[in-house]
């Protein structure tokens, strides 16, 4: 048997934009279009020309290649709209390439998105043993890993009930457990770590790791680069459908980093990689101190103001707006919207800047990346990952004349001393302690 599990030979994914289908026509309008045809091919071709870009198509992956060994746990990283998810989709037979050739030697087992291969009618029960059966096991097998995979999606009051009336979350906990106990040679996985509690994300990362010690494929798609580096031996590190780097997991994270910095410093005007409506969109963030003046970095307990300037077509109703800060690897550390605060924008014009002022900053000095945020009645309008970087130095959070550098979150914080000894309910026994000079 080979010892390749997955190979990829230029593989290529293009999809059309922009079309809507054609409803039905007369005669008339099937002949007048077809005379015109000829002209609207060649303004198409010429405005096609003149921006420089096809306006119809775009490549979600252009001439992938790797292979990947039996037994590696392989981590793909990149902005939203790199191609992962496609590469994976290719991977899973659920979509195929434009060009060039994937194949797979194993039994794969993926979690691509929250219940994919789940039938909404059938019961959780139903549903593994389905699963079990795609995978090509015998029943006892499946059987024999049931009450695990249901003890570890804590479904068992509702394992008897059709997945449909299931939360998003029960729906998430029970399709990773299949995915990772019915003992696939491959595992695909898709940003599992997204959704879910602090609890069951941690749960997810154990699974995962002892799924990578049995010496199973595992392909790992995330945005959590200390899980990729946890779990990961190798990263590839894909941008605009091309793989940029395909090494050890620290050193893709690292690339992938440098990338996503010098990405959130392009003007936003620029920025294509980035989703909704468009009907409101962000043009410009910077911060200021509270005099209202521009800085380029503020200290550790700064007064600062976030201001993202934004145009929209129409004045806008319900707008929410939100923005995070995260480490430049790791998660988000802080968000901050409209709505936490109880101040949601009822109206808004069509061009103007959110101004979100925080007191005393309160992370630890080094250089943050922030992401934006923005819906209009509930429609995502606008979303950009990596859209600015803030630098913060060590400044005196507390007002003591000292400099803070230790905490990665500064909190208010006061002491006295209370003296319990004045306290009639406390024993003696609970008082002593060792003598002090």
């Amino acid at each position: 048997m080979s010892d390749i599990a997955i190979r990829l030979d230029k593989v290529s994914k293009q999809y059309s934009i922009g079309k809507s289908p054609a409803g039905y026509k007369t005669l008339s309008e099937t002949l007048t279009h077809i005379a015109a045809l000829p002209l609207r091919r060649l303004r198409r071709n010429l405005q096609a020309h003149a921006n420089g870009l096809d306006q119809e198509t775009f490549w979600a992956l252009r001439d992938v290649s790797f292979e990947v060994k039996h037994g590696e746990v392989v981590g793909i990283i990149g902005r939203n709209g790199a191609g992962k998810s496609t590469l994976l989709k290719i991977l899973s037979r659920i979509t195929e390439p434009t060009l060039g050739v994937g194949t797979i030697n194993g039994r794969v087992g993926s979690l691509l998105e929250v219940g994919t291969g789940f039938h909404p009618e059938l019961t959780g029960r139903e549903n593994i043993y389905l699963n079990g059966a795609i995978l090509g096991m015998r029943r006892a097998e499946i059987a024999g890993k049931f009450d695990e995979i249901v003890d570890f999606a804590e479904v068992d009051r509702f394992v008897d009930t059709p997945v449909k009336h299931y939360s998003s979350g029960m729906y998430l906990r029970l399709a990773f457990s299949v995915a990772a106990h019915l003992e696939p040679e491959i595992l695909l996985v898709d940003e599992v770590l997204a959704v879910g509690d602090a609890a069951f994300q941690k749960k997810c990362l154990g699974k995962m790791q002892n799924v990578a010690d049995t010496g199973r494929t595992v392909l790992f798609v995330s945005h959590n680069m200390a899980a990729v580096q946890a779990l990961c031996g190798r990263g590839i590190y894909l941008s605009e459908g091309h793989v940029v780097c395909d090494t050890t997991a620290d050193e893709a994270v690292r690339s992938y980093v440098a990338g996503f910095t010098s990405g959130a410093r392009r003007p936003l005007t620029l920025r294509t990689d980035r989703k909704g409506s468009g009907n409101l969109r962000f043009t410009a963030c910077w911060i200021e101190n509270k005099q209202g003046m521009k800085i380029d970095r503020a200290m550790v307990g700064d007064d600062i103001r976030f201001c993202f300037a934004y145009k929209a077509t129409k004045p806008s109703r319900n707008v929410y707006v939100a923005f995070n800060l995260q480490e430049q690897i790791g998660d988000a550390i802080i968000n901050c919207n409209t709505t936490d605060v109880g101040q949601d924008l009822v109206l808004v014009p069509e061009e103007g800047v959110f101004v979100c002022e925080i007191q005393k900053f309160p992370l630890r000095a080094g250089r943050y990346v922030g992401n934006l945020d923005c819906r209009v009645q509930g429609v995502l309008t606008d979303w950009i990952q990596g859209a600015f970087t803030v630098d913060i130095s060590i400044g005196d959070y507390y007002g003591t004349g000292k400099l803070n550098s230790q905490s990665k979150v500064y909190l208010p914080q006061s002491w006295k001393v209370r003296n319990i000894a004045r306290e009639s309910t406390i024993t003696d026994a609970t008082l002593s302690c060792p003598e002090t000079a």
